[in-house]
């Protein structure tokens, strides 16, 4: 049994009130997502707007996580990179100090993976809201919003475009779904 089949006999099984939050935690998934959770939902029974707000709060609430650790973590790296370069000089060192990070010192130079390739020829090619919008197709919202952050786009904007996007795609997703069933009752 996959885990989409699991998670729609769980809806399925528990009470009304816990339903939602089954969707939530199943939009919450890398590759199920707010996409997969809708259907996941107004397939168990939940009413589509029901579903629909439960996977896309999952979703959402999830790469908000992932976007703030991220970006903290990209902070990090580059801080302490920055404070040994200055350490290495003979800079100061400290609150005060800044100093740009040479290009070929940058860590996130070093992109190897192939996902890594491809999200950076698309962000070249399309900026965050269209890796944001069409990052679904290839990638799902966890992978790009956190590759986003670590490229270092600010987080507000990743946020807004990732909310976007999650909006978008469980709705289209939710009145597809929801009109097959209603067509087919």
């Amino acid at each position: 049994m996959s885990l989409i089949d699991t998670l729609q006999d769980l809806v399925a099984q528990v009470p009304d009130p816990v339903q939602p939050i089954i969707v939530a935690a199943a939009g919450a998934i890398p590759f199920i997502e707010g996409e997969g959770g809708v259907a996941i939902g107004i397939i168990g029974g939940i009413a589509p707007v029901v579903a629909a707000i439960a996977a896309m709060a999952g979703n959402f609430v999830t790469v908000a996580v992932l976007v703030l650790l991220g970006s903290g973590a990209r902070d990090a790296v580059v801080t302490r990179h920055r404070e040994k370069v200055l350490a290495r000089d003979g800079a100061p060192v400290g609150v005060g100090s800044t100093l740009e990070v040479p290009p070929g010192e940058r860590p996130e130079d070093s992109r190897s993976t192939a996902r890594r390739t491809k999200f950076q020829r698309a962000y070249e090619r399309y900026g965050v809201p269209g890796v944001s919008l069409l990052g679904p197709l290839l990638l799902p919202t966890h992978f790009t919003a956190t590759m986003l952050a670590a490229s270092g786009v600010g987080k507000a904007r990743i946020l807004v475009w990732q909310a976007i996007a999650i909006v978008g795609w469980t709705t289209i997703t939710a009145l597809v779904i929801g009109g097959v069933f209603r067509a087919v009752g």
